[in-house]
């Protein structure tokens, strides 16, 4: 077994589950919310969403908005 703590899940994201994490979140809790459920760093998935929102013309923050708003 390993000795590395498990990477604690936001209050309001369930594992396999999608669902927004506003305590983990900055505005809306979207790249948050994706992080927790897919395993990967937030920071990660954040700077993922301002590169797509800068190389697809404002889209990714389209979208990003769409996710928040309909999500949860």
């Amino acid at each position: 077994m390993s000795d590395l703590p498990a990477r604690p899940i936001g209050r309001g994201a369930v594992r396999g589950r999608f669902g927004l994490d506003r305590e983990a979140g900055k505005i809306m809790g979207v790249c948050a919310g994706i992080a927790s459920w897919s395993g990967l760093p937030t920071a990660a998935v954040r700077i993922g969403f301002v590169l797509g929102a800068l190389f697809s013309f404002g889209t990714a923050a389209l979208i990003y908005v769409a996710i928040g708003l309909i999500a949860d």
